[in-house]
């Protein structure tokens, strides 16, 4: 009896090396959503857990993608140092804020703009941890108040107060002077009924003698 062995042969390697070793992913984890003031700067933290060590030949890759689900669009790139963009809406407007040694990946968005509305995205590739999730922030810029708008409250607060003061005050004094008043009345009421009492002792006093 003769026994075979089935080879199969690939010409593709990484699908040799896929079957050697299992397969690793890098995790990415960002905020869901976030708010900030038009004009305003933002970080976007992102941070990365991979079950390989920091490799040198570690990638982020930062991508934006707007509201109105156009193309995407480079935000910022590092590889082993940080590249700055040399056109796009974010050309020096974007610092890396990250450390790599701590996992963690950040940008800083300068001066931000109602145009920025929309999603930003963080891979990380860690080989030979390359692929994996991919985090996802949803950025909404919202107008800023003027410094008319938040004067005209302040003022309209602080009035309001005033106001309020000088009302419980003026309470305070009217019922203050109505009760020393009544007092006043009270201490003058008294003394006419003990006038008026001792004036009838001395009448009576006086009549006394002419009755006898």
């Amino acid at each position: 009896a003769y026994s075979k062995t089935v080879v199969f042969f690939t010409s593709n390697p990484c699908c040799f090396l896929a079957a050697l070793w299992p397969v690793v992913a890098v995790e990415v984890h960002t905020s869901r959503e976030v708010d900030a003031v038009n004009g305003t700067n933002l970080r976007l933290k992102c941070t990365f857990s991979s079950s390989s060590p920091i490799s040198q030949h570690l990638s982020v890759t930062w991508n934006f993608q707007p509201e109105d689900l156009g193309s995407h669009e480079p935000v910022f790139y590092y590889l082993k140092e940080p590249y700055k963009l040399s056109a796009g809406r974010f050309k020096e407007r974007v610092t890396w804020d990250g450390n790599i040694e701590r996992n963690d990946v950040s940008i800083v968005i300068w001066n931000l703009q109602p145009t920025d509305n929309g999603t930003f995205t963080c891979q990380v590739k860690n080989p030979p941890d390359v692929d994996g999730t991919i985090g996802e922030v949803r950025l909404r810029v919202v107008q800023k108040v003027h410094f008319s708008e938040i004067h005209f409250l302040a003022v309209a607060i602080g009035s309001a107060c005033v106001l309020m003061i000088i009302v419980v005050t003026v309470v305070i004094i009217c019922r203050h002077h109505q009760k020393k008043a009544q007092e006043k009345r009270i201490k003058v009421a008294d003394t006419e009924l003990r006038e008026k009492e001792n004036l009838k002792i001395r009448e009576e006093k006086e009549a006394s003698p002419l009755e006898d």
